[in-house]
């Protein structure tokens, strides 16, 4: 029987070593992404043996991550489905990648039917190309780059620590004031922003500002995977007046940050087509797709 809890941040060890085995670099599996989100999703943790499972939503609306760790993966799908049933409700997993897709499909024939919406797909970049932006493609990335340096000649690039974390809630608020819109989803990304920057150091993350005439108008802060070779970038936010803010900030922070790592993953485009074109433009090295299994039995 699957025993499900609210994140706290003394579930970190537990958490990391379970993800150490995630088979995935799926944007969700770490455990700051879901600690932030716990209000925002009611994202809920149980400790099934050696696995890690994470439970979103309220009945009817639920949806489980795979089993994450080591042991008997189908006996701890089979928790999963026992949970949902207990809650009156077809079981439905969320963010499985082609591996566990397989898993599912070997464990459970013709059991689960699996749908994917391109909105949930995660980008996710070589470290080198980001920092280099090197090629024919990524020229008008250089271009705006070169041009952010001749307009603003005072920038700077730091790291966030103690001493700048609130200018850069500062800064979030203002970017809120530009989109000039009373949105639900905004006050929950604030939220989360507002839990991560509380728990910074705890939660082990590393982020980069930009400032102009000493004001921070850009950052963007994130965290390692388990696996240690892929970053998650969980926010980045830029004043959208300042033409290259945006391209400056995903440069400098790579470049200054996250050259331990292979890979970064800038997570999905939400079906925003916005979004979607800003993430496309870098030339993703991986288009991780995500699929929502749901049982038939």
């Amino acid at each position: 029987m699957l025993e499900f809890k609210t994140t706290e941040l003394s579930d970190k060890k537990w958490v990391d070593d379970c993800l150490k085995h995630a088979n995935s670099m799926n944007c969700e599996y770490t455990f700051g992404n879901m600690y932030i989100w716990t209000d925002a999703y009611n994202t809920q943790i149980a400790h099934y043996k050696d696995f890690l499972i994470c439970r979103w939503g309220e009945a009817p609306d639920v949806m489980y991550s795979v089993p994450l760790g080591e042991g008997n993966f189908s006996e701890a799908v089979q928790e999963i489905i026992d949970d949902a049933k207990g809650l009156g409700i077809t079981p439905r997993i969320y963010g499985v990648t082609e591996g566990y897709k397989l898993l599912l499909q070997e464990a459970f024939f013709g059991k689960f039917e699996f749908s994917n919406d391109p909105g949930d797909n995660d980008y996710i970049y070589l470290v080198e190309k980001m920092t280099t932006l090197s090629g024919k493609k990524l020229h008008g990335k250089r271009n705006h780059i070169t041009n952010f340096k001749k307009n603003n000649p005072d920038w700077t690039f730091e790291k966030i620590t103690d001493c700048n974390k609130e200018e850069c809630v500062a800064m979030h608020l203002r970017w809120i004031e530009e989109k000039g819109e009373a949105d639900e989803d905004y006050v929950d990304e604030l939220n989360a922003v507002i839990k991560a920057f509380s728990a910074y150091n705890e939660l082990e993350w590393l982020g980069g500002l930009i400032r102009i005439n000493g004001e921070v108008v850009a950052y963007c802060i994130g965290e390692a995977q388990q696996n240690g070779r892929c970053f998650v970038t969980h926010f980045e936010k830029a004043s959208a007046e300042i033409q290259g803010a945006f391209t400056i900030i995903n440069q400098e922070f790579t470049k200054n940050c996250l050259q331990a790592y292979t890979y970064v993953n800038r997570e999905e485009d939400l079906g925003l087509e916005g979004l979607r074109r800003a993430k496309q433009s870098y030339y993703p090295e991986i288009l991780l797709e995500k699929y929502v299994a749901v049982y038939n039995d």
